[in-house]
C-alpha cells in the first residue's frame, strides 16, 4: 500500500528537516524545563505554540514520518522513520537548483535514461525534474546542460531508485553544438 503524504506548510517541512539531521526534540511539561528548551531552539520555532507543536508530532505519526514516545518525567523523544528520511530528500529536491558558473569550463553534461514501463512514475518524474533543472532535451530520454550537476544527478537516481537505468556523461564535443550554444545563450 502506498501512502500520499503531503506536508503544505513550510514551517512543518523545516521541523521535519531538523528530526531528520539528527536534532533531539525533547520538550518538558514542566514550565521550567519548557523554557530552557524553548530558549535554544531557533527564532522561528519560538513563535510556534507548544500545542501546535505536539499536534504536528502527532500529524508526523500519523503519517508514519517519525515516532516518538513520552518518557515518565514528561519529555518527548523522537525518532525519524524510513518514510520520514524519504519525505526530506523529497524536500530537497524540490528546492534543488544547479548553479550556473560564471565561466564555461566547455564540457557538456547529458544524462540518458531507459527506464522499464513498470517504473513509468519513477522516469516521467525524473524528466520533469531534469526539465526544470534547466537540461535540454536531445531525445525523450537523453536531455543536456552544459553546467556541473553530477551530485544533484546521483541525488535524484538515488531520490527515485533507478540508479542502474541511468547514464551520466561529461562530453567534450557534441554534434550541433551551436544550437545548444544559442539554447543556453554561451
Amino acid at each position: 500500500m502506498i501512502y500520499e503524504m503531503t506536508i503544505t506548510s513550510p514551517w512543518k517541512q523545516e521541523l521535519l528537516f531538523l528530526l531528520a539531521t539528527g536534532l533531539a526534540l525533547c520538550l518538558a511539561r514542566s514550565p521550567r524545563s519548557y523554557f530552557r528548551l524553548i530558549s535554544s531552539l531557533p527564532r522561528e520555532l519560538k513563535k510556534i505554540r507548544k500545542s501546535y507543536l505536539y499536534q504536528t508530532l502527532r500529524e508526523f505519526e500519523n503519517e508514519r514520518l517519525i515516532s516518538w514516545k513520552e518518557s515518565r518525567d514528561g519529555t518527548v523523544t523522537t525518532t525519524i522513520t524510513e518514510a520520514g528520511r524519504q519525505k526530506v530528500l523529497t524536500f530537497h529536491a524540490d528546492t534543488m537548483r544547479i548553479e550556473r558558473p560564471k565561466r564555461w569550463d566547455h564540457l557538456w553534461r547529458m544524462v540518458m535514461f531507459d527506464i522499464p514501463e513498470h517504473k513509468r512514475i519513477a522516469r516521467d518524474a525524473l524528466r520533469d525534474k531534469l526539465h526544470e533543472l534547466g537540461f535540454y532535451q536531445l531525445q525523450r530520454s537523453a536531455l543536456i546542460l552544459p553546467y556541473p550537476c553530477k551530485e544533484e544527478i546521483d541525488f535524484l537516481v538515488e531520490l527515485f531508485e533507478v540508479r542502474s537505468y541511468v547514464y551520466y556523461m561529461e562530453l567534450h564535443s557534441i554534434s550541433n553544438e551551436a544550437k545548444l550554444k544559442l539554447a543556453f545563450k554561451l
